[in-house]
């Protein structure tokens, strides 16, 4: 997911986690929860952020919730976010995401019951093929560099016959792990924000959702393929630090985030592009 190489990523995390922990659940510590309090939700822009400015502006209220989006660009701040008490939930990945990164981060953050709202399908989006079968033998192909979703990626290339993957391989799939190549493709590791933006620089990039989203790229329209939804297990959900699933704002946010209003917004603005869950 960033363009910056793994490892610094993971010592970006860590680091954000070790400066923290010294204040972590400080507010949650010191009282009760306040069921009246405002509810501070982190989310990536795209569609979840406009998800639930779509609550805030048209639910909220009348559900008793006060409820406040503050939105991040990556995908790591939302969970030390939620791990230092800074937020109260995020609302921006899935399942395989988030076992990750409890594994490597030491983390407990964990999805909310009945709360797995969308997903977004994973497309590769290339700016001068028009059709899987012209790619290029020897081109370069952008994946996104965090551990899931590179694996997703490289599952997608071997679903639609470009690459074949080492049998038995999972949610840790790499380059390392293909076991075969026809048209010797390159890959290219990038954080997943900057894909659209690589789009220039190589021959084809497979692109994450929300962030194809923000670039104007619909993987109904323009993805030369993209994943079916049909039992696909990255559906997005909202999380929060372990223990604080039954806080009474989460419940609430968690109900409407799965209400008929939120599934005909989603249908109505995103025609196909994100795909509700519930």
């Amino acid at each position: 997911m960033r363009n910056t190489a793994k490892t610094t990523t993971a010592v970006l995390a860590a680091g954000a986690l070790t400066l923290g922990l010294s204040a972590c659940g400080s507010d949650k510590d010191s009282g009760s929860t306040d069921a009246n309090a405002t509810l501070t939700v982190a989310a990536t822009p795209t569609p979840q952020g406009e998800i639930l400015t779509y609550i805030k502006d048209n639910l909220a209220e009348k559900a008793g919730l006060d409820l406040e989006v503050k939105e991040f660009t990556d995908y790591v701040t939302p969970n030390t976010a939620v791990q230092q008490g800074e937020v109260d939930a995020n609302y921006f990945q899935h399942q395989p995401y988030l076992t990750d990164f409890n594994k490597k981060n030491g983390t407990d953050i964990v999805a909310v019951p009945g709360a797995t709202v969308h997903l977004e399908p994973l497309g590769l989006y290339s700016q001068g093929v028009k059709k899987l079968d012209d790619l290029k033998k020897g081109a370069t192909v952008a994946l996104p560099n965090d551990t899931t979703n590179e694996a997703r990626a490289l599952k997608l290339l071997e679903a639609n016959g470009l690459i074949g993957l080492k049998s038995g391989v999972g949610y840790d799939a790499t380059p390392k792990d293909v076991t075969s190549n026809p048209k010797n493709l390159e890959f290219k590791e990038l954080e997943a924000a900057q894909l659209p933006r690589s789009l220039a620089d190589v021959d084809a990039a497979v692109i994450n959702g929300n962030y194809a989203l923000e670039a104007d790229l619909s993987p109904a329209e323009d993805a030369l393929v993209a994943e079916s939804a049909q039992d696909n297990p990255y559906a997005n959900f909202l999380a929060v630090k372990k223990g604080d699933e039954d806080d009474p704002r989460i419940q609430k946010l968690a109900k409407l985030l799965t209400s008929p209003e939120v599934k005909k917004f989603i249908e109505d603005k995103y025609d196909g592009a994100v795909v509700a869950a519930f």
